[in-house]
């Protein structure tokens, strides 16, 4: 299954729609993000169809896996907008699916989020590996997609609600190789402060500009091979009973991002509207 998506942040930067695709669907709660999941609303109201034959346990679609590769327009593609794909009822060899798929796609982005970066982490130098192996193998019969490892076409994220899942989160994600790491905190639901992961650890004297940051950053990356976030994607909660989002929240974490040229998406601001948010807006 597959299908274009209202989601704001799968964009394409000529505005065209962005697409979901679904080769797992299902999941179960991990953290207080997973308290009020869209996904699990919707395919409970859905279950037993054939988008959702099991509701919400967690079920594998292999009959989805190629549908990407029938795209001919490029696109943005949030992968399992409906489960986390490392989720441990997902088995590893399924997942090789997925990533060879993204491989076969070059043409596309591919947008990753979890909330299991351990899995990940672990996982995916054995994925590249087997990848590697197939690669060769193809290349004695076939004229292969060039294959670059990690996959410069998916770009890695997960999910952080609060201050507490960031710090648990995000350096998992950081020493996990991606083409681009990323972080969604949606729905926001505490004080977030990520410019330890924006800007290097590093001691400097005297006033520091933002110019100086941005330099700092820039230098790190390039000669001491430092990994930050290169996206962050935030909103609030909404839909009846959403949990208010402060708007300090929301204006300390972009004006963050904006000081080091970090590209920040507001994606929605909750229940409560803070229109004077999107003056801050950048894609």
């Amino acid at each position: 299954m597959s299908t274009t998506t209202t989601i704001e942040w799968t964009r394409g930067d000529d505005g065209t729609a962005g697409a979901t695709w679904n080769p797992v669907t299902g999941c179960t709660p991990v953290s207080e993000g997973c308290d009020r999941c869209y996904a699990a609303g919707i395919a409970r109201r859905f279950a037993g169809t054939p988008a959702f034959p099991h509701g919400f346990t967690v079920t594998l679609h292999p009959q989805r896996l190629d549908a990407p590769l029938h795209w001919r327009r490029p696109r943005r593609v949030f992968v399992n907008s409906m489960s986390d794909l490392f989720h441990d009822q997902v088995p590893d060899a399924f997942i090789v699916e997925v990533f060879a798929r993204m491989w076969w796609a070059p043409a596309h982005t591919f947008q990753l989020l979890t909330k299991r970066p351990g899995r990940a982490r672990s996982l995916l130098p054995r994925i590249g590996e087997q990848l590697h192996t197939r690669a060769a193998d193809l290349a004695l019969v076939d004229d292969p997609t060039p294959l670059t490892w990690p996959l410069p076409n998916v770009w890695l994220g997960v999910s952080v609600e609060n201050q507490r899942w960031a710090d648990s989160r995000i350096p998992v994600l950081l020493d996990t190789a991606a083409a681009l790491h990323w972080v969604s905190a949606e729905p926001i639901l505490g004080p977030l402060n990520l410019t330890g992961w924006l800007i290097p650890p590093a001691r400097l004297c005297g006033s520091v500009t933002p110019a100086d940051l941005r330099a700092l950053r820039g230098f790190a990356a390039e000669r001491a091979g430092w990994h930050g976030l290169d996206w962050v994607v935030l909103g609030g909660e909404s839909g009846p009973g959403a949990r208010r989002m402060q708007p300090q929240w929301a204006s300390s974490l972009i004006t963050g991002c904006q000081t080091v040229e970090v590209p920040v998406f507001v994606k929605q601001l909750g229940t409560v509207s803070y229109t004077h948010l999107r003056a801050h807006e950048t894609l």
